[in-house]
């Protein structure tokens, strides 16, 4: 009797090609956590954050691991069993999405605060957060009803619309981060420094989970039938932890960089004589100005509730010293001529 030839390549070989990478980026991420909890000081609701992120990488990997094991170990050789579903293979997917909302919550809450609370932007935002997390909801809940795969086959749709959803939040979070933090540039180099290599980290991150994202979807639409999209979603939660971890960690070497900047501190002196005076002024007043600039930077941890980014102090000398704070990313020049033009007025 000839022995019949199962090609199992595309369903649980991708399975198990997915699940092994998925348990090195584990040991990444497992690396990363520690690195974090014993060099950095950051409150303890971030802290829990990391803690809750990995227990549910940790859970994720074993039913992944338990999925894969039941079909290749325990039903090794039992053909029947391939079409079958396995309660692991189902419930994976709800701490996939626990995973993704802790980290685009996180990353939420920083463009709500860096956008300086707009509620348009960081609304949009959440609307794809939330609505992959209740795609996730909805899928798990059907999903345990069903015992084959070809019952499961009716739920297509929730997976494309998860993986799209998936794919759309963290290009639409990476975008609006880059935008704002441009936004925020100065012109100083030292503060562009640091802004700089924000906005790599934030596009790094969001390209890594968002190219997942997107091929899985491809391959749920153009192979459905296969275990392909299966090998990229079982990743996708280690880049999400990966991606915070590496986010929480960099900073430290973020702000060291921007302190290795050189910086110069100017002196801007300028004649007023030609500068046109609304009244008469006495012969004997200063008619020359000095300004001096003097820039400090603040820099704060993502536990900190403002974010005040870079204060500029203007000392204005005609004789005696006013100070003027501006909380703004510069000063510009013609203010300072203007307020001098209003002091002389008094």
């Amino acid at each position: 009797m000839p022995v019949q030839h199962i090609v199992l390549d595309n369903t649980m070989g991708a399975a198990l090609v997915g699940t092994t990478i998925a348990a090195a980026l584990y040991g990444v991420s497992f690396i990363q956590a520690w690195y974090y909890l014993t060099h950095q000081n950051d409150s303890w609701p971030i802290r829990y954050l990391v803690i809750t992120v990995m227990l549910f990488d940790t859970i994720h990997q074993v039913l992944i691991s338990h999925t894969v094991y039941t079909y290749l170990i325990t039903n090794y050789g039992n053909v029947a069993e391939l079409n079958n579903l396995v309660w692991s293979m189902l419930v994976e997917v709800l701490f996939n999405g626990f995973i993704a909302l802790l980290v685009q919550g996180f990353l939420t809450m920083r463009v709500w605060r860096l956008s300086s609370r707009n509620i348009w932007i960081t609304g949009v935002v959440l609307a794809l957060v939330l609505g992959e997390f209740g795609c996730v909801l909805a899928f798990t809940g059907l999903s345990l009803r069903f015992r084959t795969y070809t019952e499961l086959a009716e739920l297509k749709y929730l997976s494309i619309m998860v993986n799209a959803l998936a794919a759309a939040g963290d290009v639409l979070i990476a975008a609006t981060l880059c935008t704002l933090l441009h936004r925020s540039r100065t012109g100083f180099q030292r503060s562009d420094t640091m802004i700089n290599k924000l906005i790599l980290f934030a596009v790094n991150t969001g390209f890594l989970t968002s190219l997942c994202a997107v091929a899985s979807l491809i391959s749920i639409v153009v192979a459905g039938d296969t275990f392909l999209y299966i090998a990229f979603f079982f990743c996708i939660g280690r880049l999400y932890s990966n991606s915070l971890l590496a986010t929480l960690n960099a900073r430290r070497m973020i702000r060291v960089a921007a302190e290795g900047v050189n910086t110069t501190s100017e002196n801007v002196s300028l004649s007023l004589r030609e500068f046109p005076k609304a009244g008469t002024v006495n012969s004997k007043r200063p008619t020359n100005i000095s300004i001096k600039i003097d820039t400090t930077q603040e820099f704060a941890t993502d536990s900190d509730q403002d974010h005040d980014g870079e204060k500029v102090g203007s000392a204005i000398s005609t004789g005696s010293i006013v100070e003027c704070p501006f909380k703004k990313n510069a000063v510009r020049l013609f203010d300072v001529l203007m307020l001098y033009n209003k002091l002389e007025r008094r």
